[in-house]
């Protein structure tokens, strides 16, 4: 089994989404392209969960996961400096999973939750905070007249938090896959002979 080669598919797949992630929390800051003041910004969003969580958390284990595949195999790599190499991958792994699950945990948050928004009266509130499940405005677009200002803002937060949801779980599974993968490397041992 080739750690390496997995390590190298995987990284290589979680650059794209990292960034994907960092541009969509980036997009949350600006409701349907509007400059809003600091209090008019939903909550959730400065929690950066796209930038640090599924960004920054994500992009340190991905460029480990490139260099672990670099050789194309970390079994190519005996000795002691393999192991830490597969021991480095598995430690930034579990955090790529933790800033992905992060992610995922925030986004769901932000969905359920709803944005903030002027119902009219010129002052901003979170007029879906208290929905139950039944309620939910996700599943009843006749309330989302509620929101007067900005315009769009529900479809722009449910879009924007929906992809971010998505990155965050495919991020930490692919995360996950490289604890395992790196762990295997790392208790199987890094040093493969050919045979003759």
């Amino acid at each position: 089994m080739c750690t390496g080669k997995c390590s190298r598919c995987i990284g290589i797949t979680l650059f794209p989404l990292a960034a994907c992630a960092i541009v969509s929390n980036i997009l949350l800051y600006f409701p349907n392209g509007q400059v809003l003041q600091l209090s008019e910004i939903t909550d959730l969003v400065w929690f950066f969960h796209g930038i640090l969580g599924a960004g920054i958390l994500v992009i340190l284990p991905a460029f480990m996961m490139l260099g672990a595949g670099g050789a194309g195999c970390c079994a190519n790599r005996c000795g002691v400096s393999g192991y830490l190499c597969m021991l480095l991958s598995v430690v930034l792994a579990v955090l790529g999973f933790a800033g992905g699950a992060y992610c995922a945990v925030i986004s769901s948050l932000g969905l359920i939750g709803g944005p903030l928004c002027d119902t009219g009266d010129g002052e901003y509130l979170y007029p879906f905070r208290n929905d139950t499940l039944e309620d939910n405005y996700l599943f009843n677009q006749t309330t989302w007249s509620i929101c007067k200002e900005p315009e769009n803002i529900i479809l722009w937060n449910i879009i924007l938090f929906s992809i971010l949801l998505a990155i965050g779980v495919i991020e930490a599974i692919l995360c996950f896959i490289q604890v395992i993968s790196g762990l295997t490397g790392f208790i199987c041992g890094t040093c493969m002979r050919k045979r003759k």
